[in-house]
């Protein structure tokens, strides 16, 4: 993450490897070793037990219209990077976003035809779930900028203390996709680095852009009672795009 030297924390049990942990006292990243599990952790690109996938996406949805409306872009074009099956990209122009899909791992079933193209002036990329699959996200984080401005991202912050591998669900041991983790530290290293500002609302949403941190004014728009109001502000201020995506689709037929 920052090239600063780590500190073993402990070793575990991931998937049926012993897999040691490290912590970096400078920038607070707390990640495996080498993953060199990595082909066999994604034998599927969505594991199994990813039971949460829908609730998510409904919530995901609500916040990234939300974080359209803090940054005056909702009439923009987003990218949902690493985007899965599609849902949030179908959900997003349901509601009437421009959203695209984007993912180098996973098959697209619901948005065929609307898939990201880099000649787009990109607005808001999206990457829910994703950020501790990275092998190098600092990198990752030029390749998203190189898209777009802004950067939604949600990742569990890890808490403090670093807990033991038996005591926090998100290490993902069973599926040994998630390998490194994230604290509000590490983020802000991450936006300071791209000359960015971070807004987070300290567990589990994190904007990287050139916007200053107004907390209050983001964390009150991505609020779970404020969201749900999202489905308002889009049948007033958007469009579905529902009947026009079907129409656009019916011609290639």
């Amino acid at each position: 993450m920052c090239g600063e030297t780590t500190l073993e924390l402990f070793q575990g049990i991931v998937l049926d490897l012993r897999v040691s942990y490290y912590e970096c006292p400078h920038c607070s990243y707390v990640q495996t070793e080498t993953p060199y599990w990595l082909e066999r952790a994604y034998q599927n690109a969505i594991n199994h037990s990813d039971t949460g996938i829908m609730s998510r996406n409904l919530t995901n949805a609500r916040v990234a219209l939300a974080t359209l409306v803090f940054l005056k872009k909702t009439h923009g074009k987003m990218v949902d990077y690493a985007g899965g099956y599609g849902i949030l990209v179908r959900l997003l122009r349901d509601y009437g976003v421009d959203a695209f899909w984007f993912d180098q791992y996973c098959r697209n079933l619901l948005v065929n035809g609307f898939e990201y193209c880099p000649e787009d002036e990109i607005d808001l990329v999206t990457v829910f779930e994703a950020f501790e699959h990275f092998v190098e996200p600092a990198k990752q984080l030029e390749t998203l900028l190189a898209i777009a401005p802004n950067i939604l991202l949600s990742t569990q912050i890890i808490p403090n203390p670093t807990p033991p591998l038996d005591n926090w669900w998100y290490y993902g041991r069973h599926h040994g996709q998630h390998i490194g983790f994230f604290r509000v530290k590490t983020l802000e290293f991450l936006a300071k680095k791209y000359n960015k500002h971070l807004s987070t609302d300290g567990h589990s949403f994190h904007l990287i852009s050139d916007s200053k941190p107004t907390l209050k004014f983001w964390n009150m728009l991505i609020h779970n009672h404020v969201n749900k109001l999202a489905p308002v502000y889009a049948r007033i201020f958007l469009r579905s795009k529902i009947a026009s995506d079907n129409q656009k689709l019916s011609t290639f037929l």
